[in-house]
């Protein structure tokens, strides 16, 4: 197995996560071992955003930070144990709303393609960027 950002990169649907964990210094953090759920947006999830709405996380370092790191959970969840979960805590600082009365959502994404194994973790992909409140503001400011 690869570590999770190699895991990302060899996939090839997470073009703009990857340039964002490596714009944001979680490069190296990310690949270090560690037992951590990724939810993981595509480059497709990426796109759903408003136009302008990437870049202007890619010149915001710190609240690009905190973007990524609210997808991040400081520990490693497989689908199968969602179902005893109604949240999680980020590495973030927030929490996320975990519902599998349907699925699995985390927050309103949805999971469409649970438990890709790496070394250092798990990925979840899921089919919309989460936005913590924490940078909220930069979005209704720009």
């Amino acid at each position: 197995m690869t570590d999770i950002v190699d895991t990302l990169i060899n996939d090839g649907r997470f073009t703009t996560l990857v340039e964002a964990i490596n714009r944001a210094s979680l490069l190296q953090g990310l690949m270090e071992p560690a037992s951590i759920t990724l939810f993981a947006p595509t480059d497709e999830a990426f796109s759903k955003l408003p136009s302008g709405t990437v870049g202007i996380f890619l010149d915001n370092p710190p609240e690009l930070e905190q973007l990524l790191t609210y997808h991040v959970i400081a520990l490693r969840i497989p689908s199968a144990d969602t179902d005893a979960l109604s949240s999680a805590p980020t590495v973030e600082g927030s929490t996320l709303a975990i519902d599998t009365s349907d699925g699995i959502k985390v927050n309103d994404a949805r999971v469409i393609e649970p438990d890709i194994e790496s070394d250092n973790g798990i990925i979840h992909i899921i089919d919309s960027v989460l936005i913590p409140e924490s940078v909220g503001e930069l979005l209704v400011t720009r």
